[in-house]
């Protein structure tokens, strides 16, 4: 009998713990639910406390300006603390800021209670993932990620859908008290069944790295979740813009000279983990770019509420979840390659066909699209990051685990700045062009309608100038509808394109467990340190 397969089925035949992962995936569930749910609220937050759309706005951006702040710490605090005891109070924090954002009182006390939430949030999901990673088989641990997966999938999707029917049904109050009952029986879970790890003695904190880091994000994720109000060349954004390249020089530079730096930068001098990265960067873009463009087409534009918005993208959700366990049992045998460029193409085509969707698109058609998009996304998103992270030595894959998911934030934010301001750029062109084709005054087709109200005017008692008024009102409401929607099928081409970069690229990603299938502990430990660290 071959000694290789023999121990092979051995380690696929290990225990999996899933009372722990079962807690991870609450938690994470939670923590990113709530980047999404809140954004159907907003409209009614406006008129419960008198705000306009800029200063309500500060209800997502602190959210997110606080996650990209507290992701990278979330490594070190692991390492030193213990995973457990940081878990627990991060959950903690964040069912207590959940409390106070429904509680709120004032659009202050709601802006400061989310910064509470965040950092709660910020902690739970980079924390979570190590925690698999370390109480888990790493023979299983592609068919672990594939259901805790499901939470980071399902969420994005679940918000609006789930958000839009408390807002229109219940209060909007009830999307963070919600929380809190599910969070307090989570606490009791983790208290139950984690165990603690062993802390790591003798660390340094890195205060140079937390403050260029803290500083630089919040200025970068800033200036991308402002430019496309304020615009790219203004001079707050490009101060912002300054402010964060010089910042986050100073923090690459730090980090990779620091004995103990709170992201782990060296990991990227190997080629696996880099690409993983990458990868995850552009899936993100593409997951929540789709789930930015989605309502605005359908709500915006189509007239549509976010509870029938929500219905024609949950589908999606669902394709997501199903598939997951099998691209992690996929991935346990074969690696993340095949499976990797299998989504990826199915990503690719399915948004190129979401640059079709127009007025007249049934919803049904939109929903299957959707929903074989997200059989892609959930074939390729957790192959990605168990690639990555296998090519990480044991103990440093809470550092990894910080590292790939503060890059996600960060793209996602700016994929969706970038992919804003194209979307404004061309609906301003599509409207010239619109304008220019339909002239009231000299076209057949505006002549036709000049004559078709002036008669309803005399029926009406109304003077002929009236009627070309109209006429023109008419036509320019609708040369600004077709506009949007042409602009948004531009937008989708972008991401297309993007997403054809992230299927060549997944031709590169080569898997380390799949090359090292047999190792004993230390031995892998030290035949993935050097891969990590040499690349």
């Amino acid at each position: 009998m071959n000694p290789v397969k023999t121990a092979k089925k051995m380690e696929l035949c290990e225990e999996i713990p899933w009372s722990v992962v079962v807690v991870i995936v609450i938690g994470t569930f939670m923590a990113i639910l709530d980047s999404s749910i809140v954004n159907v609220a907003l409209p009614k937050m406006m008129a419960v406390f008198g705000a306009n759309t800029d200063t309500i706005a500060w209800v997502v951006t602190a959210y997110m300006l606080t996650l990209g702040v507290v992701m990278p710490l979330s490594g070190f605090l692991g390492d030193t603390f213990g995973y457990k005891r940081c878990y627990f109070m991060a959950l903690a924090l964040f069912v207590a800021g959940s409390f106070l954002c429904g509680f709120a009182w004032s659009l202050d006390s709601l802006i400061a209670a989310r910064v509470i939430q965040a950092v709660g949030g910020g902690i739970l999901t980079p924390l979570g993932m190590a925690i698999i990673y370390k109480t888990c088989p790493r023979a299983r641990i592609g068919e672990i990620l594939g259901v805790w997966g499901i939470s980071a999938m399902a969420a994005p999707a679940i918000g609006p859908t789930l958000g839009g029917y408390l807002v229109q049904y219940v209060d909007w109050r009830m999307i963070f008290y919600i929380n809190v009952p599910i969070g307090l029986i989570n606490l009791f879970l983790v208290y139950t069944n984690l165990g603690e790890s062993e802390l790591i003695k003798g660390k340094h904190f890195d205060l140079t790295g937390t403050i260029f880091s803290s500083i630089g994000f919040f200025c970068l994720l800033l200036a991308t979740s402002e430019a496309s109000t304020d615009g790219w060349g203004s001079p707050f954004i490009v101060s912002l813009f300054v402010v964060a390249v010089i910042s986050l020089t100073a923090f690459i530079i730090n980090e990779i000279n620091h004995p103990e730096p709170i992201l782990q930068l060296r990991l990227f001098r190997n080629m696996v983990f880099t690409i993983a990265n990458v990868l995850a960067s552009i899936l993100a873009i593409g997951m929540f770019g789709v789930t930015f463009l989605m309502p605005i087409l359908i709500q915006g534009v189509l007239g549509q509420t976010a509870l029938k918005c929500g219905l024609i993208m949950f589908p999606g959700a669902i394709a997501s979840g199903l598939i997951m366990p099998f691209s992690g049992w996929f991935f346990d045998r074969y690696g993340a390659r095949g499976i990797v460029i299998t989504g990826t193409a199915i990503i690719t085509v399915t948004t190129f066909m979401m640059h079709a969707f127009n007025d007249l698109t049934p919803f049904s058609y939109m929903t299957m699209v959707i929903m074989i998009r997200g059989l892609g996304l959930g074939l390729c998103m957790m192959p990605t990051t168990n690639a990555g992270m296998n090519a990480v030595p044991p103990h440093l894959v809470g550092r990894a685990s910080a590292t790939i998911n503060q890059v996600r934030q960060v793209s996602a934010s700016f994929g969706i700045a970038i992919l804003t301001t194209i979307m404004q750029n061309r609906q301003v062109f599509h409207a010239t062009r619109l304008a220019e084709a339909a002239n009231m005054s000299t076209s057949t087709a505006g002549l036709a309608m000049q004559g078709r109200l002036i008669g309803l005017a005399y029926q009406l008692g109304m003077a002929s100038g009236m009627s070309r008024a109209l006429g023109l009102g008419l036509v320019f409401i609708r040369m600004e509808y077709l506009s949007m929607i042409q602009a948004i099928d531009d937008v989708f081409i972008v991401a297309a394109v993007l997403c054809m970069l992230g299927f060549i690229m997944s031709f590169f990603l080569m898997d380390v467990r799949k090359r090292h299938p047999v190792r004993s502990e230390a031995a892998g430990s030290t035949r993935q340190e050097g891969i990590a660290l040499e690349g």
